[in-house]
């Protein structure tokens, strides 16, 4: 069996001592986490490991010796080699290395049953001298058994700081379930430096009996702001917490549970949004920790959103209130709406006439045409009514992107909706008339095949109908098949505009929903320290010499860009269409209507 020695790179020059770590159960493998310096007295080690176990809840013990000789130091290593009897182990190593070599050489000590130790030299050096006397025959048997000896230990490298840091993820391909399988190797070795935390605090300005080298033995690292911002972070959640309960306390008034507020309430985007940032704020003033690695890394990039979110909308207010850019778009909407008002009318003109030299049912084509017109002029009444409070809607409204330009986003798609409101009006009309027309062709139809269509069992059934049913039937699929292409017309032509106005509010609810739902922590972790979210792990040699175990050297491979958004993208109310593309062009040949309106109970992943 290979012995793996999972080794910290920070411990390669330590003075000589006690290694500290852990064995992985069911794995022939050792994780060294710290060295503790000689001298110390075993009595003050044993109390020392059992408090660090007892604070990280990892089974620490003392793995083995380390030595690194120094003049006057001559019999360190036998003095720590007999201290395997006060620290009783299944397995004693004795690793050591020579000043000015890379490789370390490392022996084994195994306690048999009856107490007794019987040293296994795993590695060790190449005695020219010892091999010139036995003969060739002997050599070349020591050789071989050398050889075998040596492939039993491997040490492998790694920085200690960067694994206690990172969060190894699952790889998708041939990686087991931590839920249903135990842990690998590996991720049992991520998981014993990472809580292992409170064994580096010891560092060379404390006062204590024992001295320690480990990633954080010059001095710990940390940071004032970030301590300040702990310490202001308790108070701030608990105002934040007040706010949201007051808040929450205004929104369940009766009043607002009625139901034509409770419908529009659903249906705006501004008031969607303001429910969506509600329940990201109760989870950033919790002022409970993150429970784990998955919802840290959410409390975070709602905080990050929200700060860029903030960020943003003030800069667009910032732009909003400086050179008056409020009274131009003021003065410039209502313009515009005059404009779109008037190329309809141009449009019902031309529609009226003989469009495109198609041949209409004029009675039909007159009677919609007109119709169309008397809602145009009432549209434009209401623009002209509006319009003196249109600079004061647009800068009280303004000060809305101060809550973050989602909020700005939302609330512009919402008047987006009230001014092409005629628009959407002409839509419904023209797809429910044409859709009835449809499906009163398709009735029609399979009644001149003798079919019906059985409501209760959602089946077409053969049916026999006599001549007076055929002939009213003739008439009216006739009459419904001449003045199709007249209302087929006027709702091609409404769709289309339709359309146009609902990607317009898709770009804007997707321009919402990115901001909201993008990981910029995640990304920027990503980016700025990538061995904070790994993948998995890549081994090279570091080190081959001769009568020296295999060193190799442990690195992270980061987690792609693409995964880590997919991984950590905060959960949104979807703005996408519920329906495929095919479905979509369904509903538009048969005149269904396609609302745009997001859903405030579905959720996106």
């Amino acid at each position: 069996m290979v012995l793996k020695i999972f080794f910290p790179q920070c411990c390669n020059r330590a003075d000589s001592g006690l290694l500290v770590g852990r064995w992985i159960a069911g794995h022939d493998s050792a994780v060294v986490l710290a060295v503790i310096h000689y001298p110390f007295i075993p009595g003050q080690v044993k109390q020392y490991v059992q408090q660090m176990q007892a604070q990280s809840g990892v089974e620490l013990s003392v793995l083995g010796s380390w030595s690194l000789p120094k003049d006057g130091q001559e019999g360190m290593e036998s003095f720590l080699r007999d201290l395997s009897t006060i620290f009783p182990q299944k397995c004693w190593l004795q690793i050591s290395r020579q000043m000015g070599k890379t490789g370390f050489t490392c022996n084994i000590l195994n306690r048999a049953q009856n107490g007794g130790a019987a040293q296994q030299k795993v590695t060790k050096k190449k005695d020219e001298e010892d091999v010139k006397s036995d003969g060739e025959a002997g050599g070349e048997e020591e050789d071989k058994e050398e050889e075998e000896e040596e492939e039993k230990v491997i040490f492998v490298h790694y920085e200690q700081r960067k694994v206690m840091l990172s969060q190894l993820h699952p790889i998708e391909n041939g990686v087991p379930d931590p839920k249903t399988d135990p842990p690998s190797e590996l991720r049992q070795m991520f998981q014993t430096v990472a809580h292992s935390q409170p064994l580096f605090f010891l560092d060379k300005y404390d006062d204590g009996p024992l001295k320690s080298t480990h990633w954080q033995s010059e001095g710990r690292e940390a940071s004032i702001i970030v301590e300040l911002l702990k310490q202001a972070s308790v108070p701030l959640c608990l105002l934040l917490s007040w706010l949201l309960s007051l808040w929450t306390w205004i929104c369940n008034i009766r009043i607002f549970s009625l139901y034509p507020l409770r419908f529009l309430s659903s249906k705006l985007s501004t008031c969607v949004q303001l429910s969506y940032r509600t329940q990201h704020m109760r989870t950033l003033s919790s002022p409970k920790p993150a429970a784990g690695h998955t919802q840290f890394m959410r409390k975070a990039n709602i905080l990050v959103s929200f700060l860029v979110d903030v960020a943003l909308g003030m800069l667009l207010i910032s732009w909003l209130y400086r050179d008056n850019h409020i009274t131009m778009l003021a003065n410039t909407l209502v313009p515009a709406a005059d404009h779109v008002a008037k190329e309809l009318e141009e449009l019902l003109q031309w529609l009226m006439g003989a469009p495109a030299g198609l041949k209409m049912n004029r009675a039909l084509d007159q009677v919609l045409g007109r119709f169309f017109l008397y809602h145009i002029h009432l549209w434009i009444s209401y623009i002209h009514l509006m319009s003196p409070f249109i600079e004061g809607i647009l800068w009280y409204g303004g000060l809305s992107a101060c809550l973050g330009l989602t909020f700005a986003l939302s609330l512009l798609s919402d008047m987006v909706a009230l001014l092409t409101f005629h628009i959407y009006c002409f839509y419904v009309y023209g797809a429910r008339l044409y859709c009835m027309k449809i499906y009163g062709l398709s009735s029609l139809w399979r009644l001149f095949r003798g079919k019906k269509w059985n409501v209760l069992r959602q089946r077409v059934d053969s049916c026999s109908y006599d001549l007076d049913q055929l002939f009213i039937g003739t008439l009216l699929f006739t009459i419904l098949l001449f003045l199709l292409p007249t209302t087929a017309l006027y709702y091609l032509v409404f769709t289309l505009l339709r359309l146009v106005v609902v990607l317009f509010q898709g770009v804007l609810h997707l321009s919402v929903d990115f901001i909201n739902s993008f990981p910029l922590f995640a990304v920027g972790l990503r980016i700025c320290r990538s061995y904070r979210l790994a993948e998995g792990v890549k081994f090279r040699v570091l080190c081959d010499e001769p009568g020296t175990a295999l060193h190799l050297l442990m690195e992270l491979n980061p987690l792609k860009c693409s995964t880590v958004v997919q991984t950590y993208r905060t959960p949104t109310y979807s703005c996408y269409p519920k329906d495929s593309w095919a479905a979509l062009v369904k509903k538009l040949f048969v005149g269904e209507l396609i609302y745009p309106w997001r859903h405030k109970t579905t959720k996106a992943d």
